[in-house]
């Protein structure tokens, strides 16, 4: 059992994906981590006499490449939760291709049973 969930743990870099952790709310945070920095930048622009949209175009502009470097942490565990997603789609998509060729994999080998008795 704790092979299985050190197995189900993934380490990347020096950042540890956690397997219960859902991918969709780590973009949610991120994205509002983004959104949040960029609206807290518009509004001291805006305190100190910066017309709104001249504030919202400078936030855009300073706020989001400072928030790659602000938000790291929650930018690895993004693309770390993606990467995942892509290798699990990539590894289905392999499997499914064999089964169109025909191919056995070695789990249906091992169980002996190959439905072509009924024939």
């Amino acid at each position: 059992m704790q092979e299985q969930q050190e197995a189900s743990s993934e380490t990347t870099g020096t950042h540890t994906v956690e397997p219960g952790r859902s991918l969709a709310f780590d973009i949610v945070l991120y994205s509002a981590a983004r959104f949040g920095m960029l609206a807290a930048l518009a509004a001291v622009l805006t305190v100190f006499g910066v017309p709104l949209l001249v504030a919202l175009a400078v936030s855009v502009v300073v706020a989001m490449p400072l928030s790659l470097f602000v938000f790291k942490g929650l930018r690895r565990r993004v693309d770390a939760g993606m990467a995942q997603r892509a290798e699990r789609r990539r590894a289905h998509r392999e499997e499914l291709r064999a089964q169109l060729r025909g191919d056995r994999g070695d789990e249906e080998r091992a169980g002996g049973d190959s439905g072509e008795e009924d024939r």
